[in-house]
């Protein structure tokens, strides 16, 4: 019993550091949105949210949230769900678009 719960606590206390992320900068713009992830979203400006219904693979999914982020002017977006519905074939997917960085590191 003793090994069990010693066993439970460690698998615990292990999986707490797993949602822990330290910020990373997001990658230089381009002329395409680029997809980041949460740690790279600290301090990009929200600009707003896309959702998407796709007939075929969450592959054609992602291809429809990172073309309609480029049609609404974001630099990056961060996909936040990618699922398939209760049809088969048939994908849902949310995504959150951001500006670029207002912090660019030149001072006025």
């Amino acid at each position: 019993m003793r090994y069990a719960y010693f066993l439970a606590l460690s698998l615990l206390l292990s999986s707490c550091a797993a949602f822990q992320d330290t910020p990373k900068a997001p990658p230089a713009p381009t002329s395409q949105a680029q997809e980041i992830s949460r740690d790279q979203s600290n301090g990009l400006p929200k600009i707003g949210n896309i959702s998407v219904n796709v007939r075929g693979s969450p592959d054609d999914a992602e291809r429809e949230i990172a073309a309609q982020a480029n049609r609404a002017g974001a630099t990056y977006y961060q996909i936040v769900m990618l699922s398939e519905t209760v049809m088969p074939g048939l994908w849902y997917s949310t995504a959150i678009l951001y500006g670029a960085s207002t912090a660019t590191g030149t001072q006025k």
